[in-house]
C-alpha cells in the first residue's frame, strides 16, 4: 500500500476535496448556479430524501460547489466535517442552537456587531435563551457570569 502524502496548507487549500472533472478533466471547481437538481429514478429521489444515499436535493441542503469548500476547510483543520453557510448570523445561530437551549443561557461580550446583539437581545431570548452581556475586557466578569446552565461563552 502507498504511503499517503502529508499535503501542506498551500495544496490542500487548492485541491482538497476535490478531483478533476471526469468529462472535461478540469482542474478547477465548478459554479454550480442551481437551486434543484434532478433524480436519476423515483427510487433514487426516495433514497435521496430518507438519507439512505449522498446526493444533491436542494442547493440550500447541498451544492456540490459548497461540498468542495467543506472539504476543503475540513481537511486544512484537520477535522472530519465542516459547514459552510451564507452568513455570520446564520453560523451563529446554528452554532449556539446546538449548544443551548430553552432555559439555558450562554454569556456575551457587550461589544457586538448590531445584528449580533439583536440576535441574542431579541430572538434568542424569544426562544428562551437567556444572554448575558458582560465586559469581556475583564476576564473576571465573564467568570462571574457562568453558571450552571451556560452553555457557552461569545466574544
Amino acid at each position: 500500500m502507498a504511503e499517503e502524502i502529508p499535503y501542506k496548507d498551500g495544496t490542500l487549500s487548492l485541491h482538497a476535496g476535490q478531483v478533476s472533472d471526469p468529462t472535461t478533466n478540469s482542474r478547477a471547481v465548478p459554479i454550480y448556479q442551481t437551486s434543484s437538481y434532478t433524480f436519476n429514478s423515483a427510487e433514487h429521489a426516495a433514497n435521496l430524501f430518507a438519507l439512505k444515499e449522498m446526493g444533491n436535493i436542494y442547493t440550500r441542503l447541498m451544492n456540490p460547489t459548497t461540498d468542495v469548500l467543506e472539504k476543503r476547510l475540513a481537511e486544512l483543520d484537520g477535522g472530519v466535517g465542516a459547514l459552510a453557510l451564507a452568513s455570520g448570523s446564520s453560523a451563529i445561530t446554528l452554532a449556539i442552537l446546538n449548544l443551548a437551549k430553552c432555559g439555558d443561557n450562554i454569556v456575551a461580550s457587550s461589544y457586538l456587531y448590531g445584528g449580533t446583539y439583536n440576535l441574542f437581545h431579541h430572538t434568542f431570548k424569544r426562544m428562551g435563551i437567556e444572554v448575558k452581556f458582560v465586559d469581556t475586557s475583564d476576564a473576571a466578569n465573564v467568570a462571574a457570569a457562568i453558571d450552571d446552565q451556560t452553555k457557552a461563552v461569545f466574544c
